[in-house]
């Protein structure tokens, strides 16, 4: 039975009517048209489908809509700010760290996560944290990159 319940959304709050065991990633894809979070395995093992909740990083496609209703959630689409990449975006983009970009909304939403958390990762600490974020591109070096100059970008810029 769907109940309403008002979702916190890259700081903008919605209504939604879902059953309480909605995935999370159905409701930002099919109501509120955020399709930068993807489906990949619906299993929450691939990544795709990553945001940050309550600042940490979750697989969407295993978290219910009743499960996050008081919690603040993070996509893609949010991390921008006043037409400026993040500083993660940035660097992936500058790093060429995706070829099909399927994993890439994840990759950066799971990188910013560990940057919150660790804002200077070793290369080992980038590799275990991205280990559930799955690339069957072969961009893994470009991605470890990509973290490594954000997290340096990040600490000259004081963000």
């Amino acid at each position: 039975m769907a109940k309403p319940v008002e979702l916190e959304i890259n700081g903008k709050r919605y209504p939604v009517n879902y059953p309480s065991d909605t995935p999370l990633l159905y409701v930002l894809r099919d109501e509120l048209g955020l399709t930068g979070s993807k489906y990949g395995c619906g299993e929450g093992q691939c990544g795709a489908c990553t945001v940050l909740i309550g600042g940490a990083p979750r697989r969407s496609c295993q978290i219910p809509v009743s499960a996050v209703a008081a919690k603040p959630i993070t996509t893609i689409e949010g991390l921008e700010k006043d037409g400026r990449l993040n500083p993660v975006q940035q660097a992936f983009l500058d790093a060429g760290a995706f070829q099909c970009a399927y994993c890439t909304s994840g990759m950066i939403m799971s990188s910013v996560g560990l940057l919150q958390t660790n804002p200077n990762p070793s290369q080992a600490e980038i590799v275990q944290f991205l280990q559930g974020n799955v690339c069957r591109c072969g961009t893994h070096p470009r991605v470890i990159e990509a973290v490594r100059q954000a997290a340096k970008m990040m600490q000259e810029h004081g963000r």
